[in-house]
């Protein structure tokens, strides 16, 4: 405890002077001569509280006044810079070190296994068996660990080995860590072997080993002898814990064993464990696969105590998903209640659910509400229940809220302009969708490639060859790319315009400055083929333009109102 005080008062020190020089200094005017030990306390107390500049500056200060810095110093150093991922320069202090000591080793073991580095982790290691120092038994399953994460059984074997020959006694971690490794590549032959040889030699598995199998079993979709491993446990008198559930019901559900996992769920339950997100989140997943949403209320409702803001997002947008509007302003409530602070996740999957729904009015209060608790709220908010709205082709009513979210002074970006432009010519008022597109650059919001594809889309529909002219300069002025749909759209027009020269340009300079999607040009092929024909001037300009290449993908339309929210 004394010591992290040591870490605040320096700390605030060091706010007052700014540099380790400065605090030397002070300390000089006190009448205190710098010894060694000023700089090793220093470094020590700098490099315990995460100040690495500062330990670096103690370091060459203690050189600049004539004290060599010591192993413990040159320790501090490496171990710095590992973490800073200078991984050359730790190594090459490593070597420099003329006094390593064991937590010399350990130090760079710990960070080499961290780091994943095969060859130092070996050399390092053969560095210190050959400076006498010998790994103690945590060394040891640090480094067998690492190798069984990477794979590299063979490594893990010479260091299984190295621990055999050196006397140093195996643990059941060790068994653990090995059992790990030979499911993660897949050999669960030969980690069964292991396990019985440790029940052979008189070791005791624990549920963590029995966890780690059975998960390898279920992950090879072998599901009947991973349950044969969980009744070997229960025989041996293990009880499933909370982390060998939550594998079970994220396995299971993965595997296809819907109804398995959810009954581990009900078991969980049964057994008074209290489940914790990961749980839900795993519970949701195969409640979503198997489609039995109606489900979703029962499992859930009373087991909500230990939930956090992250598992209350999940649970509200499924259970909108899940066709429970109702449930899921439920669980909004008691969200709020429990005293957690929504945030625009939970908000955005509310107000999208409701309105996916066709709960639209309860979709307006929501959020009017929302609005009026949290006026502060990004424009994420505003522009989700607005894309919603378009989307359920409720387009009057998404303006309306667009217009009081100005009104209110509320924050809106570019993605906020742009769906209630989409809505405004879903709904046939296209002046006021212009008017819109205007104000929001008079606003210094600059239109996005989303934003004039929803204007270009918007004229095509009109027919406004003048208006798609004017847009297509503005997009090229910009550096906007044009869209998959609109390049369709595009190429429509030309074909049953009089004006077909004057757009030909524009579409050419957009494809030299690559706006355009580069397969379009399969369409014109497809088209002609079948016997749509341009006039042979039209016909002889185009191929003049664009020869044989390919520029379109016919199945690459979009939806605008979907690729327009999808922005912010």
């Amino acid at each position: 405890m004394a010591f992290y005080h040591m870490v605040d008062v320096l700390t605030r020190i060091t706010e007052r002077y700014e540099t380790v020089k400065g605090i030397i200094l002070e300390l000089e005017k006190l009448g205190c001569v710098p010894k060694a030990q000023t700089f090793l306390i220093l470094l020590r107390v700098f490099w315990h509280g995460g100040m690495n500049d500062m330990v670096f500056e103690a370091f060459e200060l203690m050189r600049n006044y004539g004290f060599e810095p010591n192993t413990f110093a040159q320790n501090a150093i490496m171990d710095i810079l590992f973490k800073i991922h200078r991984v050359d320069a730790a190594v090459g202090v490593l070597k420099e070190i003329q006094f390593p000591n064991f937590l010399t080793f350990s130090i760079a073991l710990c960070n080499l296994c961290n780091l994943k580095d095969l060859f130092l982790i070996g050399d390092t290691f053969r560095m210190m068996l050959k400076m006498g120092y010998y790994p103690n038994v945590e060394i040891f399953e640090m480094v067998l660990n690492s190798f069984c994460k990477m794979g590299k059984l063979m490594e893990a074997y010479q260091v299984l080995g190295l621990i055999i020959a050196s006397g140093v006694p195996l643990t059941v971690n060790v068994w653990s860590i090995l059992i790990d490794g030979f499911c993660r590549i897949g050999r669960l032959d030969i980690a069964i072997n292991l396990l019985e040889k440790m029940v052979e030699i008189g070791f005791s598995p624990t549920v963590v080993i029995y966890t780690t199998l059975i998960k390898g079993f279920l992950k090879s979709h072998m599901v009947n002898d991973a349950f044969d491993i969980l009744r070997t446990m229960e025989s041996r008198g293990h009880t499933p814990d909370l982390v060998l559930h939550n594998v079970l019901i994220d396995c299971l559900a993965k595997v296809g064993r819907h109804d398995d996992a959810i009954k581990v769920f009900v078991g969980l339950v049964k057994q008074k464990i209290v489940p914790d997100s990961y749980t839900f989140c795993s519970l949701l997943s195969a409640i979503c696969m198997s489609r039995k949403f109606s489900l979703l209320p029962k499992l859930v409702r009373g087991h909500l105590k230990e939930a956090d803001l992250k598992l209350y997002n999940s649970l509200i947008n499924y259970s909108c998903k899940a066709g429970f509007p109702s449930f899921a302003l439920k669980l909004y409530d008691d969200m709020v209640d429990r005293g957690l602070t929504p945030d625009k996740y939970t908000f955005a999957g509310l107000l999208s659910g409701l309105c996916g729904a066709r709960k639209i009015a309860l979709a307006i209060d929501v959020y009017h509400g929302i609005v009026r608790t949290y006026p502060d709220q990004d424009p994420h908010v505003h522009t989700v229940v607005i894309h919603w709205l378009v989307k359920v082709g409720v387009f009057h009513a998404a303006v309306r809220l667009f217009r009081e979210a100005v009104a209110g002074g509320y924050p809106l970006d570019v993605a906020s302009y742009t769906v209630a432009i989409h809505g405004l010519f879903k709904g046939c008022r296209t002046a006021e969708a212009c008017s819109l597109f205007n104000q929001m650059k008079n606003l210094g919001l600059a239109p996005n490639a989303y934003t004039y594809n929803v204007m270009l889309s918007g004229f095509f529909k009109e027919r406004d060859v003048k208006m798609v002219k004017e847009m297509l300069q503005e997009m090229i002025d910009a550096r906007m790319k044009l869209n998959c749909y609109n390049s369709f759209m595009l190429f429509n027009l030309l074909h049953r315009s009089d004006q077909f020269i004057s757009i030909i340009g524009l579409l050419v300079e957009m494809r030299d400055l690559e706006l355009i999607p580069a397969k379009a040009n399969v369409l014109l092929f497809n088209q002609l083929g079948q016997g749509v024909h341009l006039e042979d001037e039209s016909h002889s300009t185009w191929m003049c333009y664009f020869g044989n290449e390919l520029l379109f993908d016919t199945s690459g339309s979009e939806d605008l109102s979907d690729v327009a929210a999808s922005v912010g």
